[in-house]
């Protein structure tokens, strides 16, 4: 994998969002693979297609690239907040790719975020845009990554280092399950994922996850019997190979 934009391809374009635009893409297309089958490379959509810019022709996954200069940080731009909302809510949003690259335009870190991961809770309203502005009251959103648990931020490239295509496809997939899980039950085990990693040591108990009984009782308050949900969904995590079961209310991270 060439970690290096072709800049002979921003001949011709003044705009500094144009050429990020245009060697992003070019990058993308020639570089990546389908995180989900291995497939390459990766077809585009027809310029200005409003939801995704890429789709694999093997299994039909669809991404959306999004790119900044830059380090990593836990705030991503994106569109209107309304149709995203709408997007999230009809399960038709694509997989997300997240590009950041050097002054150098070196790619440093490529990540995908599956589309199972994002929920309303992670789509942040920026404020209407001004009276003056040209188009006046329009209400764009951030994507808040740092709300997303671990599992779901899988690393094509980290830190100027491509990571093996197959652990890749592994971390991809293992998360499908939750595409088939009602709203109510993917909530549940994506929450208990987050509270998984916020606990700071690999090895834990069930008596650590019953800490966050309180965390969960104030978002689900018509559920009376929270340690048993906690208990339930650390099986089916158990089950799926996100944690391991070490014996006698021991868990640890995988």
């Amino acid at each position: 994998m060439n970690l290096n934009f072709n800049t002979k391809l921003a001949e011709g374009y003044s705009s500094n969002s144009q050429i990020a635009r245009v060697l992003s893409e070019a990058w993308v297309k020639e570089n990546s693979y389908c995180p989900s089958c291995g497939n390459l490379p990766l077809n585009e959509f027809e310029n200005n297609r409003p939801v995704a810019d890429f789709y694999c022709l093997s299994c039909s996954e669809e991404f959306e690239l999004k790119s900044k200069i830059g380090l990593m940080s836990n705030t991503i731009t994106d569109g209107a907040y309304a149709s995203m909302i709408q997007r999230i809510n009809s399960n038709k949003n694509p997989n997300f790719f997240f590009l950041t690259y050097t002054k150098q335009w070196s790619v440093n870190n490529f990540l995908i975020i599956p589309k199972q991961f994002f929920t309303p809770e992670i789509i942040i309203k920026r404020k209407p845009l001004a009276e003056t502005s040209r188009r006046k009251g329009w209400i764009g959103c951030n994507i808040n990554i740092s709300n997303i648990a671990e599992s779901g931020k899988v690393f094509l490239v980290k830190n100027a280092e491509p990571i093996n295509r197959d652990i890749v496809k592994e971390s991809f997939n293992k998360t499908l399950f939750l595409r088939e899980k009602s709203t109510d039950s993917k909530g549940w085990l994506l929450d208990l994922m987050n509270c998984i990693d916020s606990i700071s040591k690999d090895s834990f108990t069930l008596d650590d996850v019953y800490k966050f009984e309180d965390k969960l009782k104030v978002k689900y308050p018509n559920n009376n019997f929270i340690k048993d949900k906690i208990r339930q969904q650390l099986q089916i995590l158990r089950d799926k190979n996100l944690i391991e079961f070490t014996g006698r209310g021991n868990y640890k991270k995988v």
